[in-house]
């Protein structure tokens, strides 16, 4: 009785005299079965920020709903005998934001280059920048309660301090975390090439800045 047997590959010789490498047959346990390791597009750092923000976007989503409705349903806008917005003053307040987020991208590039003095200047420059932004925010809030509008004063001023009030906060929250970025890479924490943290910071930042805009135009324009 004659048994058939598989018989295996054979590699021919080529007229360049080289054997080419026989293919996998499959089902064994060499190395060409293993997988390699899957590399992810994207590390911890930057899921966790990217869930961060887009928890971000809905919230803000919500308050601008909220106030478009109140706009679009109102008789009058803004209310009469109410005072009128500082446009112009914002507008320029805007320009001092948006430069702050050009002073953390120099900031990138210069964690790109391993120049941690430069590093240092520019996340200064860009914290110094966002608490511009601040304090003459603050003083246009303090004008505009003085001439009477306040979170009390009807839905115009309720939705204006909710809405500005918050991405205050924000900005806020993304100087103090500037700061404390820059007394990190002043100590050499990123020199080694863990630069998580400071990327999620410029993250953050961009976001913050790049949300302004459009909650200029919504509030002061619309």
């Amino acid at each position: 009785m004659t048994t058939l047997t598989e018989t295996p590959p054979v590699a021919r010789r080529t007229n360049g005299g080289r054997i080419p490498p026989l293919p996998p047959t499959g089902g064994g346990d060499g190395p060409e079965r293993e997988p390699g390791p899957g590399r992810p597009r994207l590390d911890n750092i930057s899921v966790a920020m990217l869930f961060l923000i887009c928890g971000e976007i809905m919230f803000f989503g919500g308050l601008v709903s909220a106030y478009l409705v109140l706009r679009v349903t109102a008789a009058m806008w803004p209310p009469p005998l109410q005072p009128r917005l500082p446009v112009g003053v914002t507008g320029v307040n805007t320009l001092v934001l948006l430069a702050s987020s050009v002073a953390m991208l120099a900031a990138s590039r210069a964690t790109e280059r391993d120049d941690t003095p430069g590093l240092v200047r520019r996340l200064l420059i860009a914290a110094s920048l966002g608490t511009v932004f601040l304090i003459v925010q603050g003083y246009e809030w303090v004008r505009l309660v003085s001439f009477g509008l306040t979170v009390s004063a009807g839905a115009y001023g309720g939705t204006f301090y909710t809405l500005i009030g918050t991405h205050a906060a924000h900005v806020i929250a993304a100087v103090l975390w500037a700061g404390l970025t820059v007394l990190l890479a002043a100590r050499g924490r990123f020199a080694d090439g863990r630069t998580g943290a400071l990327r999620a910071c410029m993250i953050y930042w961009h976001f913050v800045v790049l949300l302004w805009p459009i909650l200029y135009v919504l509030v002061y324009f619309v």
